[in-house]
């Protein structure tokens, strides 16, 4: 069986760091991997190209394909364009089109990094956690949205906006069964987090949850309010196995967990739907400032082609030579900017590629 991969690089280092990816995977044919890849516009470039960020092609081609590797949108000179067709809202549509509903952000902390955090080495040596974000609800796609002039309120008559956040039942045990079936598979721990001393809809999250966790007792279910988590994954990162929790505080808390493992360019993300059809990402953004320099790090996105093969396909075994080479890179080879210290060989995008793939090799 040939594994059929759409590749879309979209803007800025996006180009790059997909290279490296597909390289590694197509080093792994020599192993008998069987893949083919074929490429689509996304974001700015799409925009400039066809006038959307999202083309009906694109959304056809993901749709023709058993996984999308997907590299970064975000153009700061496309801002100013009304929202629809700014580059990242091909993101958003594609996850909707494609109904990935569950969001796999893994920080982990190497060995080879601990010192690379911004927290001291003994607060985050040996951190692994998993957060798991619903990502098609929530106050980014509720509706009513929008700007009107106020009708009521403390400032009636001036102009306001608004969005509304808002969750079905089916979405939040869907996205609760996904995180609950994670948990089982690693440490037996679940933490929801929501805001429900304030807001409505995450008190119904938080029931929903509860309700679902009586399915699951072989894992630990624990609530938390999204500002004290914010706290503890500062405080006390490795009290967290797995955390469940809405797009919103997802989104947030994801990019705050970045942080603690000393490189954003070292975190992968798998967004899956109901069938375990996947886009896989890195969490970083497009970083014009860098694009076409060879500065940028590939390791999440060729990570994020790991989490590809075991998620989407079952591949556990190509998963985790590419997991381990990325480890004999940074444990013996070159690295790029961002993780780069005293007594390391520095190097380019294309360079951290070619090394892992020369450390797969050296696994024969």
């Amino acid at each position: 069986m040939t594994l059929k991969i759409a590749v879309m690089p979209g803007d800025g280092i996006g180009q790059e760091i997909t290279a490296q990816a597909v390289k590694v995977l197509e080093a792994l044919k020599t192993d008998g991997l069987n893949i083919e890849f074929e490429h689509a516009l996304i974001g700015g470039v799409a925009y400039r190209e066809k006038g959307v960020p999202l083309p009906e092609e694109t959304v056809a081609l993901a749709k023709a394909s058993d996984a999308v590797l997907f590299g970064a949108v975000g153009d700061f000179s496309l801002d100013t364009l009304p929202r629809h067709l700014r580059p990242e809202q091909a993101i958003l549509g594609i996850r909707k089109a494609l109904n990935l509903f569950a969001n796999f952000r893994p920080a982990m902390v190497y060995d080879e990094l601990a010192d690379a955090s911004t927290l001291r080495p003994e607060v985050v040596a040996g951190l692994d956690i998993l957060i798991v974000r619903e990502l098609t609800g929530d106050i980014y796609f509720g509706t009513p949205r929008g700007n009107r002039i106020a009708e009521d309120g403390p400032f009636k008559g001036e102009r306001e906006a608004f969005d509304t956040m808002r969750y079905a039942e089916t979405e939040i045990r869907r996205i609760a069964h996904v995180a609950f079936q994670a948990a089982q598979k690693r440490g037996g721990k679940l933490c929801s987090v929501d805001k429900a001393n304030v807001l409505e809809t995450t008190q119904f999250w938080r029931d929903i949850v509860t309700e679902v966790g009586k399915e699951y007792n072989d894992v630990e279910l624990s609530h938390m309010y999204v500002d004290n988590a914010a706290m503890q994954l500062l405080k006390n990162p490795k009290q967290f196995d797995v955390i469940v929790t809405g797009n919103l505080f997802g989104d947030i808390l994801s990019d705050e967990a970045s942080m603690l493992t000393g490189s954003i360019g070292m975190l992968p993300s798998a967004s899956l739907n109901e069938s375990n059809f996947g886009l896989y990402e890195p969490i970083h953004g497009s970083a014009p400032d860098i694009a076409g320099k060879d500065l940028a790090n590939p390791m999440a996105t060729v990570l994020s082609a790991a989490m590809m093969l075991r998620y989407t396909f079952g591949l556990e075994d190509y998963a985790i030579r590419i997991e381990n080479a990325v480890k004999t890179v940074l444990a013996t080879g070159p690295r790029t900017g961002d993780i780069w210290r005293d007594g390391k060989v520095r190097t380019g995008t294309v360079g951290m590629g070619d090394a892992i793939v020369a450390a797969l090799a050296k696994q024969r």
